[in-house]
C-alpha cells in the first residue's frame, strides 16, 4: 500500500505522527544551546616550557630544538613553527581540520615525555594547550577602585570570581592587571659582604622558615593524629627578624640588619587602564557547548547580587558581551524567516484563492523546519547563525511538494470527483515528479556534507539541513497533504437537471477574489496562450 494512500485511509494515525514530530522538533528547540557560529575546534596545539633565567639563545638550543626534533614524529602534523624568546620556549603545531586534536594532544604528550629527561632541571615541565573556541571570552568587565585597589586582586578572587565559578556553564575567569601583593627584600651589597653572606644562602634562609609539611602522625591509644609543620608567615614584618647568621662574638644577625623588607604590590608589566584610571579586567570564558546567551544573561545576574556585597568604590563598567551581538544576529535571522513565511504564505493565498488550501499549505513549512532543530539536538550542535540561514534558505523549498501535490487535487475536485478520490488519483499522478525534483535539490546541496577543511565545518551543516528540511517537506507533501485535502477540502455542489445530467450549482454572487485576482489570473492565462500559440506558429524565431 502507498504512504499517500495509508495517510488517508488512517487519517488519525498520520495526524499523531506529525504531532509527535512537532513535539519532539520542540522540545530539542528549547534544549539547543544559542551561539555564534557552530562549535570547531581550530587544528592548533601550543607547547610552551619556560626556563627562568635563560636568554633566546641558550633557549633554541636546550629546549626547543630538543622538543621540535621528537614532536616532528607526531601523526597527522601538517607544519610546526617556533618561537624562543627570554624565558621562553613556544612550539606551535597545525595540524589538518579533519585530525581528531584529542588524539593528536595525546601524542604530542608521549612524544614530550620521551625528552623531558634531556631538558635542563631548571625548566618547567612543557605545557600542551588546544586551541578551541570555547576560550574567547564570552563578557569582559573593567573593575575599578579607589581606596581598595591595593586589595582588588583578593577581594575578587574571594568575592566575585569564587561565586560566579558556580554559574552552570562557566569554563574559566581570569582576572588581568590585578594588583598582586608581592614581598620584596632589597639586600645592601656591602652589608651581605660584611657578614660573609650569599644571596642563596639567605633564599635558603627563608624558605626554611616558610614551611607547611606534613610530618607524620602519632598515635595515642586508640587514635592516630595527623602531624603537620606549619611555619608559613603570616606577616612580612616577620621576615625583618629572621636570623642569618651568628658573628664571632656571638651576636645574631637580622634580616632587618642588612635588608629592606618592603610589603607592596607587584612591579607592573601590564597595566590595565580604564577612562585613565587604573583598573583590573575580568574574563569569562564558557565551557564548550554551553548555551553563551544564557551563560551571560546568569552571569550578570548573579553580579547584581556580588556588588552588593563589595566595597562602594568598587565599579564594574561592561566593556564587551558577546550575548548581545549574538542575540541580534538571531533575531534578525528569525525576523527574516517570518517575513519569509508570511510571504509566502501570502503569495499562495493570492494564487489559491481558497483559505483551507492556503492553511494546508501552511503546515508543510512549519513541519518541515521543525525536524532541523530535532537534526540539531541529535547532531550535538547550537542555533547559530549557520543553521538559521540554512532554515532561510529551504523556506521557499519547502512548499514547492505540497503545491503541486495540492494543485492537482484541486484539478480534479473541480472535475467533479469527491475530496478523498481526488487526493488518492492526484497524489497517484505527481508522486514520482515530485520525488525526481526532491532528489535533484538534495544533488546540489549533498556535496556541501562533504567539504573538508573549515568551510566544511562552517557550510556541512548548511548542507544538511537543507537537504534534511527539503526530504521532509517531500514526505508531508506525499502523506499529510492529501490527507488534510480529503478531511478539509468540499466538492463540487452538483445537482440533476431534467435530462438526467450532472449539473455544477454555482453562486450568482462573486466575492472579491473572484471579482479582482480571478479576473487577473484570467487575463494572465490568456496573454500566456497567446504567447505559447505564437511560439508554436514561429518555431523558427523562437
Amino acid at each position: 500500500m502507498s504512504i499517500y494512500k495509508s495517510a488517508i485511509d488512517k487519517p488519525i494515525t498520520t495526524l499523531l505522527v506529525f504531532v509527535a514530530v512537532i513535539i519532539l522538533g520542540l522540545f530539542s528547540l528549547i534544549q539547543l544551546p544559542i551561539d555564534q557560529f557552530p562549535e570547531m575546534d581550530p587544528p592548533y596545539v601550543t607547547v610552551m616550557t619556560a626556563y627562568p633565567g635563560a636568554n633566546a639563545s641558550e633557549l633554541e638550543i636546550n629546549v626547543t630544538k630538543i622538543l621540535e626534533n621528537s614532536l616532528n614524529s607526531v601523526d597527522g602534523l601538517k607544519e610546526i613553527t617556533s618561537s624562543s624568546k627570554d624565558n621562553m620556549s613556544i612550539i606551535t603545531l597545525e595540524f589538518e581540520w579533519e585530525e581528531n586534536i584529542d588524539e593528536a594532544v595525546n601524542d604530542i604528550r608521549s612524544s614530550v615525555d620521551m625528552v623531558i629527561d634531556d631538558l635542563p632541571d631548571e625548566c618547567s615541565t612543557p605545557l600542551i594547550f588546544k586551541l578551541n573556541t570555547s576560550m574567547m571570552p564570552v563578557l569582559q568587565y573593567a573593575i575599578t577602585a579607589e581606596e581598595s585597589y591595593s586589595g582588588l586582586e583578593r577581594i575578587l578572587e574571594d568575592n566575585v570570581v569564587n561565586v560566579l565559578n558556580r554559574v552552570n556553564g562557566i569554563g574559566n575567569l581570569s582576572l588581568s592587571g590585578a594588583p598582586e601583593r608581592y614581598v620584596y627584600i632589597d639586600l645592601d651589597p656591602e652589608k651581605v659582604d660584611a657578614y660573609n653572606l650569599s644571596v642563596e644562602s639567605i633564599g635558603t634562609v627563608i624558605a626554611n622558615n616558610n614551611l607547611n609539611l606534613a610530618s607524620g602522625s602519632v598515635k595515642m591509644g586508640k587514635e592516630q593524629y595527623q602531624l603537620r609543620v606549619q611555619s608559613e608567615y603570616i606577616e612580612s614584618s616577620e621576615i625583618n627578624d629572621l636570623v642569618l647568621t651568628t658573628t664571632a662574638d656571638g651576636r645574631q644577625v637580622h634580616m632587618r640588619d642588612i635588608a629592606l623588607v618592603r610589603d607592596t604590590i607587584k612591579d607592573v608589566t601590564l597595566e590595565e587602564k580604564i577612562n585613565g584610571q587604573d583598573g583590573v579586567r575580568l574574563l569569562v570564558m564558557k565551557q564548550t557547548g554551553a548555551n553563551t546567551v544564557q551563560i551571560c544573561k546568569d552571569v550578570k545576574a548573579e553580579l547584581e547580587k556580588i556588588k552588593k556585597t563589595l566595597p562602594p568604590d568598587i565599579k564594574f563598567d561592561e566593556i564587551y558581551d558577546s550575548s548581545s551581538e549574538i542575540q541580534n544576529a538571531i533575531n534578525g535571522l528569525t525576523e527574516s524567516i517570518f517575513y519569509a513565511l508570511l510571504f509566502v504564505v501570502l503569495v499562495v493565498l493570492f494564487f489559491l484563492g481558497k483559505w483551507r488550501a492556503t492553511l494546508i499549505i501552511s503546515l508543510t513549512i512549519p513541519i518541515s523546519l521543525i525536524v532541523a532543530f530535532l537534526y540539531l539536538f541529535l547532531a550535538d550542535s547550537s542555533l547559530n547563525i549557520i543553521s538559521l540561514c540554512s532554515l532561510t534558505v529551504a523556506i521557499g523549498m519547502v512548499v514547492d511538494d505540497a503545491i503541486v501535490v495540492l494543485e492537482n487535487i484541486t484539478k480534479h475536485i473541480e472535475r467533479g470527483s469527491n475530496p478523498r478520490e481526488a487526493s488518492i488519483y492526484a497524489t497517484n499522478e505527481v508522486w514520482v515528479s515530485v520525488i525526481a525534483t526532491t532528489l535533484v535539490l538534495i544533488a546540489v546541496f549533498v556535496p556541501l556534507t562533504m567539504l573538508t577543511g573549515q568551510a566544511g565545518i562552517l557550510f556541512k551543516e548548511l548542507g544538511w539541513i537543507v537537504t534534511i528540511v527539503i526530504c521532509t517537506s517531500t514526505t508531508v507533501a506525499i502523506s499529510l497533504t492529501p490527507m488534510l485535502c480529503s478531511q478539509l477540502l468540499k466538492g463540487k455542489q452538483v445537482d440533476v437537471d431534467e435530462n438526467g445530467q450532472l449539473y455544477e450549482v454555482k453562486s450568482d454572487s462573486k466575492n472579491w477574489y473572484e471579482k479582482t485576482v480571478v479576473k487577473l489570473l484570467d487575463k494572465l492565462d490568456l496573454f500566456y496562450a497567446n504567447s505559447l500559440r505564437w511560439c508554436l506558429n514561429h518555431k523558427l524565431y523562437t
